[in-house]
């Protein structure tokens, strides 16, 4: 089996990833960041759930994005309860996607991997920019021209994306036919400090629009009904 590198959170998506590199025949190498989140029981569910749902090994890298700023994840700054509008949000960190991407693509080469999931999707999402086809793409060149694996011949990496063009719902679905426990999974930006889901930040909305389409409970708990 090849090796992959999967972008990790502990989330409904990079769960569900993660499963579906497992059925397409790798073996997955889950990566995961503590940089300050204020959602941080995502990453602790990550840590207690990542060779259950099937990883080989689970990498988490630390570091503090607080310090950086421009973000209700990483600052203190309002998360909004209005629900998803047109703008991007200030749930956006600045440029997430590119640093993760780009500790994935240094530990894939290190392990002689060549493949990279990340389950950023671009119909039920936030608008966050880095979640778009057209950015996956651009990294995916820079990759491979930016590594010695693949200036000396060795192999092309490649950045899959297999829920980028899914509804939320049928991300959950395909997660339910592999046998995802989604009562594993965390998605809120704000929970409280036991880990309840508030129900009203984006991502809740999304999730429970999704398990809404389906047509099954969300098994996970949630300040509102």
């Amino acid at each position: 089996m090849k090796k992959a590198v999967i972008l990790y959170s502990g989330g409904l998506d990079s769960t569900t990833c993660l499963a579906m590199a497992r059925e397409q025949g790798f073996d997955p190498y889950a990566l995961s960041f503590a940089y300050g989140q204020r959602h941080s029981v995502e990453l602790e569910l990550a840590k207690q759930n990542a060779r259950n749902v099937g990883a080989v090994d689970h990498l988490v890298v630390e570091f503090d994005y607080r310090k950086v700023g421009g973000s209700a994840l990483t600052g203190d700054i309002a998360v909004p309860k209005e629900g998803v509008g047109s703008d991007i949000p200030v749930t956006y960190v600045p440029a997430r996607n590119t640093i993760f991407l780009s500790f994935a693509l240094g530990w894939a080469e290190s392990l002689g991997a060549y493949d990279i999931f990340i389950g950023v999707n671009a119909l039920d999402y936030s608008g966050y920019p880095d979640c778009r086809p057209e950015y996956i793409a651009a990294f995916q060149t820079m990759a491979n021209l930016a590594t010695k694996a693949a200036i000396e011949g060795s192999g092309r990496f490649t950045v899959h994306t297999p829920l980028i063009h899914l509804t939320k719902g049928e991300i959950i679905r395909q997660g339910l036919s592999l046998g995802v426990d989604y009562g594993r999974t965390h998605s809120c930006y704000d929970p409280t400090p036991d880990g309840v889901a508030c129900g009203l930040c984006d991502s809740c909305r999304l999730r429970l629009k999704g398990f809404a389409e389906v047509g099954v409970a969300d098994p996970v708990r949630y300040v509102l009904p």
